[in-house]
């Protein structure tokens, strides 16, 4: 996971930093597993500063001179970068080079090569204070998180979260924080979508459809939308929903303005 179009920045080197720990997230889905990940400097020093919106780049053994993109899920306050990684399998069945070794060859305590990746296009900045509207569909709940958890920490709590992924049996990627979250004030609207629920198939774009009044509103009063998931499906078919509801011409304006933002791959 990461952005197709994050700008170019000053590389750091890579650093070594160690596995500490990883989670299934879906057990029992019939997608593919999706794993949360905690990693801490190898060294035992001081956390490097990032900012929610923020990527790493983890350089994986079997290909590392094409480092893959993660959106980092964590804050600095949370003590470790925490990562979101899917398990890719090509057509042959054979895993993704870096999804595979990260989620099922590396063993908890490995080395990971990493580098964090400042991503303005992502980041918070000039909308910390304005309302935000989050949207996303499997993995790219990972960038969303930060921004929540970022948001909490700050005691901004006009969010609302739309997120997508397959079953509320088994997707309901960190069900019990986004409660917590809703029962603190932090997460006053949440609208979760289920592409194979038991209510029928819906997806993001379609709870924009049926709350349009309640996202004009929201825009009316400030708010900045972040869109983090997969580009191909859901990114654009919230961007065509957004630009029914909304206007091109207002959709051009938030997105001058930087109150439209997506981390999208």
């Amino acid at each position: 996971m990461g952005t197709s179009d994050a700008p170019d920045w000053d590389a750091p080197a890579f650093g070594e930093w160690r596995l500490a720990e990883r989670r299934k997230l879906n057990p029992g889905s019939a997608g593919e597993p999706i794993y949360h990940l905690e990693l801490e400097p190898a060294d035992g020093g001081a956390l490097p500063h990032w900012q929610s919106g923020d990527l790493v780049q983890v350089a994986a053994p079997g290909d590392p001179e094409r480092p893959r993109e993660y959106s980092i899920a964590s804050v600095p306050s949370d003590g470790r970068v925490h990562l979101l990684v899917r398990l890719h399998r090509h057509g042959d069945g054979s895993h993704g080079l870096a999804s595979g070794w990260l989620t099922q060859q590396a063993a908890e305590g490995a080395m990971v090569r990493l580098r964090l990746r400042e991503h303005r296009r992502f980041r918070l900045e000039a909308n910390a204070d304005r309302p935000l509207i989050l949207i996303g569909n499997g993995s790219g709940i990972a960038g969303l998180r930060g921004h929540l958890k970022a948001r909490a920490a700050a005691g901004q709590a006009r969010n609302w979260l739309l997120f997508g992924e397959r079953d509320p049996a088994h997707d309901a990627f960190y069900h019990d924080e986004l409660e917590a979250w809703q029962q603190e004030g932090m997460l006053p609207r949440l609208d979760l979508a289920w592409s194979r629920g038991p209510d029928g198939k819906e997806y993001v774009q379609d709870i924009l459809q049926r709350h349009a009044e309640t996202l004009r509103s929201w825009i009316a009063e400030g708010a900045a939308i972040y869109v983090c998931g997969s580009l191909e499906g859901m990114a654009a078919g919230v961007d065509q929903a957004l630009t029914q509801i909304l206007s091109a011409e207002l959709m051009s304006e938030l997105a001058r303005s930087g109150r439209y933002r997506r981390d999208v791959y």
